[in-house]
């Protein structure tokens, strides 16, 4: 990382849109998609125009897991070339083991990144030797690091006793926290109070953020990049009538964020909005129909909310 690059981006925090990625249809490519990267790069530095302070390729919602390792490096280029100076790139370096998650660091790294992002093993139950040893492999980059707390999918949670640990670990500035439990907050700033602490379920973003998060990793600014940014800002503010006045409407749509399906909703959202989503690559299928029509249900209240603000 270049001496501007650690000036201009010395927080991973802010409202960081974990990027959707869309595909075009070629027979050629795995399960009959191309990653689009024209387009790709175009919902990068829209969603940088929209207010949002960074992006995060090669998440789960970027789905990184179905890509090759040829297009999942081209994706994290792909942003930062699109970002630029505009805005912070946080690469998503998950791997099922810590030479794996190192060698993306490495990559993300030579490409320009201004940081990470890293889950525990993806694939293995560690435990907590096994997890600070990852954590330190891939910290020892040199990257900032934002470790991932997402029990759900991992089956290995970060606790703020944990996080401790880790706060410990040269480069490891902060934490997405994906519990679902907003008294982790608290927890985390007590006993780790060297991290970030960063919201990563948009359905909890406003009482993270009221407990004294500092960022949201997000989904749905996908769909709404200049709203979140606005909520965001009213949050941190502590203008909470005029924060839950804004948030509520949206909570439904958000709430997909922490939903098996949510890539498919999140594209379903960004498609009813009129900007690209489309389909998604296995393993993920299409929603059902009876999904369809909830996520249009909760997008058309928050739309509609949305336009009598503006009006």
């Amino acid at each position: 990382m270049s001496d501007t690059q650690k000036q201009r981006h010395a927080t991973l925090g802010g409202v960081v849109v974990a990027t959707a990625l869309p595909y075009r249809e070629d027979a050629s490519a795995p399960a009959g998609l191309a990653v689009d990267y024209d387009r790709y790069a175009e919902h990068c530095r829209w969603l940088i125009a929209g207010g949002c302070h960074g992006v995060g390729p090669n998440g789960s919602l970027g789905e990184y897991s179905s890509l090759t390792d040829e297009e999942r490096r081209r994706v994290a280029r792909t942003a930062i070339e699109a970002v630029g100076d505009s805005g912070t790139v946080i690469v998503g370096v998950h791997g099922a083991g810590s030479h794996q998650a190192r060698q993306w660091a490495e990559a993300a790294a030579e490409d320009g990144a201004d940081g990470v992002l890293c889950l525990p093993p993806t694939m293995y139950r560690a435990n907590r030797g096994e997890v600070l040893a990852h954590f330190e492999a891939v910290a020892s980059v040199g990257l900032p690091v934002m470790v991932y707390n997402n029990p759900i999918d991992t089956k290995v949670d970060l606790t703020p006793g944990l996080l401790a640990e880790i706060s410990h670990i040269d480069n490891v500035v902060a934490v997405k926290e994906f519990s679902g439990d907003v008294r982790r907050v608290l927890e985390i700033r007590e006993q780790a109070p060297g991290l970030e602490v960063v919201s990563g379920a948009d359905d909890v973003v406003l009482e993270s953020l009221l407990m004294g998060a500092t960022g949201w990793f997000a989904g749905f600014p996908n769909v709404f990049p200049a709203e979140s940014v606005r909520l965001y800002e009213l949050a941190l503010a502590g203008k909470v009538e005029e924060a839950r006045a804004l948030y509520e409407p949206l909570i439904a749509a958000f709430r997909w964020d922490s939903r098996t399906e949510f890539v498919q909703a999140v594209k379903l959202g960004m498609d009813e909005v009129g900007r690209f989503g489309g389909p998604c690559r296995p393993p993920r299928g299409a929603l059902s129909e009876r999904m369809r029509e909830q996520v249009r249900a909760d997008m058309a209240r928050a739309v509609d909310a949305l336009g009598k603000r503006a009006g």
